[in-house]
């Protein structure tokens, strides 16, 4: 195995590792989950069966996705991704509230702030080790680089901005009270939405491309 491709798995791995654990810092500050979880809780509101299946199933949908329009960007981390990602979020957010029993809201913001910014500098990681993502970040990646629609950036705005807006429909539907609406939709979730995709590519110019090139971007 050549250095390249070396460092493209251990980039695949830490990207992973690194966004699962600020998924734990997010749910840690309360201030509303990232889009695609926002989607996933209020689907799980709406359909009546449990919360593991529905995922699995909703990620199978994106993965046919990607299968049939753009099969490059599936590969190594996207199962990384899907089998390891729920289970380092769910020991990484124990281990938080463990540490942080009686989070006050400095110690929130605080965790939400790290929690985003990691969460970004991970995705640019995998993204950029191009070992294969995650299904949802497989959508925009297709829709800017192989059909074209625009920067990445922007469409990644655009498909966060989708997610909150049907995981919101969803859960009103379900009968929810609007005013739980806060639990999974908060004000990390609209920053989240306008800014991860930003911060994402700044991280894959800055950071991720020169560690795969050794120090050249």
């Amino acid at each position: 195995m050549n250095k390249l491709n070396l460092r493209r798995i251990l980039l695949s791995v830490l990207g992973v590792l690194i966004g699962a654990v600020s998924v734990g810092a997010f749910k840690l500050a309360a201030f509303g989950v990232d889009p695609f979880q926002s989607l996933m809780s209020g689907m799980d509101a709406w359909i009546p069966i449990s919360f593991g299946t529905l995922y699995v199933i909703v990620n199978a949908v994106l993965l046919l996705f990607a299968l049939v329009f753009d099969r490059h960007y599936i590969g190594i981390a996207t199962f990384i991704n899907l089998f390891l990602l729920g289970y380092v979020v769910e020991f990484s957010y124990a281990t938080f509230l463990m540490l942080f029993p009686d989070a006050g809201i400095m110690t929130r913001s605080i965790s939400f702030v790290l929690g985003f910014v990691f969460l970004c500098l991970g995705s640019a990681l995998y993204i950029t080790a191009d070992m294969g993502v995650s299904t949802y970040d497989a959508i925009a990646l297709i829709l800017a680089n192989t059909w074209k629609k625009g920067k990445f950036k922007y469409i990644r705005i655009m498909t966060d901005l989708v997610c909150i807006l049907i995981g919101i429909g969803c859960f009103l539907l379900s009968g929810g009270d609007p005013a739980d609406i806060t639990a999974f939709v908060g004000a990390g979730t609209v920053l989240t939405a306008f800014f991860m995709g930003p911060l994402i590519d700044f991280f894959n110019r800055t950071v991720a491309l020169p560690i795969l090139h050794g120090g050249k971007k």
